[in-house]
């Protein structure tokens, strides 16, 4: 482990952002990692905080907090360094691996909470992909993402454990060869309780922040949903399959149809929260995905309910049990 450092920033290294300098000093660091010494303030310039993007200017100081001996060593030609180098506490270590639904030697598969985002964002520390060094094990490679949830739907979340495989799985999410079925709990009973919903998608920018709508020259957007159980007329457990990917497709799709995913405020408003002892939190998970294998055929991995969408099935007498795959023969 180094002690405290200042290095001085050459002529040579003037106007590189602080990212690509910190990188070229010490490789072993990874960009997640990097960031969260900067929220901390343990990498100042000039005494001063900094940003990954900020650019540097020739005689500026940069200081750098005790690292461990690993962080100054070169990449091998696999992209990653010879051994284990994580700055991660034993409890995300603990947390990230007690996500794990399925592990093999190219794929990992995640059954991600709701509440913790995939990435980071603006007031965003926590994230899955500031957690991946945990999922290293022996590997040199550091896992990748291969695709993402929102921040607030639980469950089934793919990462690649090497640069192959994460090809393979981004290929097939590009080529939207992957099946995925969702499970939510919406507000009201969809009419009919078995169809399509097409309504093309557009992101704009509000007061608020950016927000998806619906729009008819915005991007297309299919959906396949099924009633799976209602509870009398106050809620409906439906599945759904996307078989395209625009962000947000799901949480708009239903509110467009008057029947809004529990907990979800941001399209669904007031109508979007059930009365009672149900969870303010939103009721939408990734229950099951089906993708190519890079090591030939397909996986298919389901999730079980997040803990307050089990507890919201528990108190509407809903049971997993009783689902049945509905798209089988769809339409």
């Amino acid at each position: 482990m180094s002690r405290v450092q200042f290095i001085e920033v050459t002529p040579a290294e003037a106007d590189q952002r602080l990212d690509k300098w910190f990188k070229n000093h010490f490789p072993g660091v990874t960009h997640g990692q990097l960031e969260k010494l900067l929220r901390k303030g343990d990498i100042r310039v000039d005494k001063k905080r900094a940003k990954s993007k900020d650019r540097l200017e020739a005689g500026q100081s940069v200081r750098i907090p005790p690292l461990p001996d690993w962080a100054t060593q070169k990449f091998e030609k696999s992209g990653a360094v010879k051994q284990d180098r994580t700055l991660l506490s034993d409890h995300d270590i603990a947390d990230i691996r007690g996500m794990i639904l399925h592990m093999d030697d190219d794929v990992i598969v995640l059954n991600k909470p709701a509440g913790l985002p995939v990435q980071g964002g603006s007031g965003q520390s926590r994230h899955i992909d500031g957690l991946l060094d945990g999922l290293r094990f022996d590997y040199d490679e550091r896992p990748k993402l291969v695709h993402r949830l929102d921040k607030d739907t639980s469950g089934v979340l793919v990462i690649g454990r090497t640069r192959q495989a994460t090809k393979h799985l981004t290929e097939a999410f590009k080529k939207r060869t992957t099946r995925k079925i969702y499970w939510a709990l919406v507000a009201g009973v969809p009419r009919p309780h078995q169809a399509t919903i097409s309504y093309n998608l557009k992101k704009i920018v509000t007061a608020n922040g950016e927000k998806v709508v619906v729009d008819r020259d915005g991007q297309k957007a299919v959906s396949d949903y099924s009633v799976v159980a209602v509870a009398g007329t106050k809620a409906a457990w439906l599945a759904l399959k996307p078989l395209t990917g625009r962000t947000h497709q799901l949480r708009v799709h239903c509110a467009a149809i008057e029947t809004p995913v529990v907990g979800d405020g941001k399209y669904g408003g007031s109508e979007a929260f059930l009365e009672g002892a149900i969870s303010k939190k939103m009721h939408l998970h990734a229950r099951e995905l089906t993708i190519s294998h890079p090591s030939g055929g397909d996986l298919t991995i389901q999730a079980p309910l997040s803990s307050h969408m089990a507890a919201t099935w528990k108190l509407l007498d809903l049971h997993e049990n009783d689902y049945e795959d509905p798209f089988e023969e769809f339409l």
